[in-house]
């Protein structure tokens, strides 16, 4: 796993990802994969990632307000 790792990083640092960025969306994967794992649900996923559930729910909610943030920038840039 650390070699996978290693090699993404790599890509990264090429694309001149900056850190706080590559950690935002490493975080935002992480959770988004774990709700899949536990058919969205929010205290299951929250115990399992080791957080409260309103700190999930939290990010879960600014995610999706970032996504439709980007859809309607998307739609008036088009």
């Amino acid at each position: 796993m650390r070699a996978k790792l290693e090699a993404l990083i790599d890509q990264m640092l090429d694309g001149q990802i900056l850190l706080e960025e590559a950690v935002g969306e490493f975080e935002k994967l992480y959770i988004q994969k774990a709700l899949e794992r536990h058919e969205r649900h929010l205290s299951r996923t929250a115990n399992v990632l080791g957080i409260h559930r309103n700190t999930l729910s939290k990010r879960v909610a600014a995610y999706q307000k970032q996504e439709k943030l980007s859809a309607r920038a998307k739609r008036a840039a088009g």
